[in-house]
């Protein structure tokens, strides 16, 4: 289904766009609606967090909404039912998690759970393809997509080897940093997404610092896919109550979801 979306986008001329939140945030029920109206607003693919209580990669933003998910008992079964959830909206869902909370689980258990609840791939940003073996024979067995990351500080080899066992697409982290909304997209971003196109056909997705519309136009520009996620969170924390921050998530969705169909100003 990942591939299906991104052959849906190309041939409407766009990138696809793709919608991060972590499970059981705001809550467990306001998590499914939040994503389910980001899908009905314009997103394409949907990324689950399996909250983690050591999230090296997450920003401030992020890691308050993580840690409100985790203060209200957020665990693994929680995230496999949110997935079972959002998938009835019709798009691709994603977990995306450390290796820790997986290596725990049971690295077949997982990659089948997630399977079963409807999930089409995983996201795992601090794992390598040396140390994966088992995850990815996992998803294999499981007819998942793995998903790992390539960082601008990536050499080419490094790039080839990434990109030899993805699935789905390959995340192209667009800064060294850790997640949060920016003022500007990292100028790196596309000569890392020229890069990756080098060594893969896979489509190549980039995320880290998309907040608007003008921004979602940009990436859109050179890459296959433009992920969001601390822009959607951000909105949430700043919205007085639930029903408030479903309105203003989907908003922000139909504004990114306009970006991707648009042109960057001149």
């Amino acid at each position: 289904m990942i591939a299906d979306a991104f052959a849906r986008a190309r041939e409407e001329d766009r990138a696809a766009l793709i919608g991060y939140l972590p499970a059981g945030f705001p809550s467990a029920t306001g998590c499914v609606r939040a994503l389910q109206a980001m899908v009905e607003a314009g997103v394409d693919i949907v990324e689950v967090g399996l909250p983690y209580s050591d999230p090296l990669m997450d920003g401030p933003t992020i890691q308050a909404a993580v840690d409100r998910a985790l203060s209200a008992g957020t665990g693994t079964r929680e995230v496999l039912a949110t997935v079972g959830e959002v998938v009835r909206s019709g798009v691709p869902v994603l977990v995306m998690t450390y290796w820790n909370p997986v290596e725990r689980y049971g690295v077949t258990r997982f990659a089948a759970e997630v399977a079963d609840a409807g999930g089409s791939g995983v996201i795992t940003p601090d794992l390598t393809p040396e140390e994966g073996g088992d995850w990815l024979a996992a998803c294999a067995g499981a007819g998942l997509d793995p998903v790992l990351l390539v960082a601008p500080s990536s050499t080419d080899v490094r790039l080839a080897t990434i990109a030899s066992v993805c699935g789905g697409f390959v995340y192209a982290a667009s800064t060294m940093g850790v997640t949060g909304a920016r003022a500007a997209v990292s100028a790196v971003a596309p000569g890392l997404v020229s890069r990756v196109r080098g060594v893969t056909d896979l489509p190549v997705a980039v995320g880290l610092g998309v907040s608007n519309s003008e921004q979602a136009a940009e990436v859109a520009s050179y890459a296959d896919g433009v992920i969001v996620g601390s822009a959607f969170v951000r909105a949430l924390l700043d919205s007085p109550d639930e029903d408030s921050g479903i309105r203003a998530v989907t908003a922000l969705a139909a504004d990114l979801a306009a970006g991707v169909r648009s042109k960057p100003a001149a």
